[in-house]
């Protein structure tokens, strides 16, 4: 079968379509899944790498949709034919995948596979940083970081239909309409301004009562400035590198509070539980999927290029056929 394999960590060029064996046959709970798209997240990126901890050889991706192939033994939730989102499975961009088959999303009939393939890491990583930290009200400000981005424009939604005035950042001012269309009422470029300066002017010196932070090295310390009187900094990634350490003192000023968004689903129930309501929030129409780019498996490079740059603007998704 065709996949995306990367030899040794280095720069998009490693990214290389090539033929590997086939799966196999799946073993007791597994699922072999004929992949149509692949989700391109940023994960996989500092997987490429080497940022993130995965050795080499490998095949990038871990959320994708499409047609379940083959069952093992003690399988009751999916059938061969069956369509399925998944996500946290490592192996996406190829043509087949093996997955543990209870973590498998049924994708609605009405959902292309680009849509399922595009939803569920960041829709769910949205809806576990809304809910478990300091979920928005009305009157709260909240402040998104990279705002125009497929995590950042499905927290802004959430924040939005939760009644809060949402603050968004963005890195140039060819992504501000992105932001706005997401639900921000006040979009800020980083890049020139001081966001922490402008968020205390926007919200009268009151600050952000919830920062979500993504971005890291280039913004983590001045959230510390931004944010509100007891309110709370979640850092959710570091597209600009990692945190700069910081006592925790320094969130004394402000009686702070400080978290970070790792893993949104510790079984599968919990999945279940999240991608129930990003769906209905789809279907309900005040959700919505921005995907920026569709490419086939075989232009990775060039996927992993537009998000590197900063020039992508919502999701990326590949997709998978004979012509890939």
């Amino acid at each position: 079968m065709k996949s995306i394999r990367v030899e040794r960590h280095g720069g998009p060029e490693v990214l290389e379509l090539t033929e590997v064996a086939p799966i196999g046959e799946p073993g007791p709970g597994q699922a072999v899944v004929s992949i149509r798209a692949a989700g391109v997240n940023f994960m996989d990126i500092t997987q490429r790498r080497g940022d993130y901890p995965r050795d080499v050889p490998l095949t990038p991706g871990v959320e994708g949709a499409g047609i379940v192939s083959a069952v093992g033994a003690d399988v009751h939730n999916v059938r061969v034919s069956d369509r399925v989102a998944f996500s946290g499975q490592p192996g996406a961009y190829a043509e087949e995948i093996m997955v543990e088959a209870a973590w498998l999303i049924p994708l609605p009939d009405e959902f292309t596979f680009e849509q399922g393939a595009a939803f569920p890491l960041q829709g769910m990583t949205a809806h576990y940083l809304i809910h478990e930290f300091r979920k928005p009200a009305p009157g709260d400000f909240v402040l998104v970081h990279a705002a125009s981005g497929g995590l950042g424009g499905q927290l802004v939604q959430w924040a939005h239909h939760f009644g809060a005035t949402v603050i968004g950042t963005v890195s140039s001012a060819q992504k501000i309409a992105t932001a706005q269309g997401a639900g921000a009422s006040h979009v800020i470029v980083y890049t020139e301004s001081d966001f922490a300066a402008e968020t205390m002017r926007i919200t009268g010196g009151h600050g952000a009562d919830l920062i979500l932070d993504s971005v890291g090295q280039s913004t983590f310390k001045r959230d510390l400035d931004a944010v509100a009187w007891r309110g709370h900094i979640v850092c959710c990634g570091a597209s600009s590198g990692p945190h700069e350490p910081i006592q925790p003192y320094a969130l004394a000023p402000r009686s702070a509070s400080l978290s970070f968004g790792g893993r949104w689903a510790r079984t599968p129930g919990e999945l279940m539980s999240r991608a129930t309501d990003v769906i209905a929030g789809i279907r309900e129409g005040w959700l919505k999927l921005k995907i920026d780019a569709v490419l086939p498996l075989g232009r990775a490079q060039e996927a992993h290029d537009l998000i590197e740059s900063r020039r992508s603007q919502g999701k990326i998704v590949l997709t998978v056929s004979a012509e890939s």
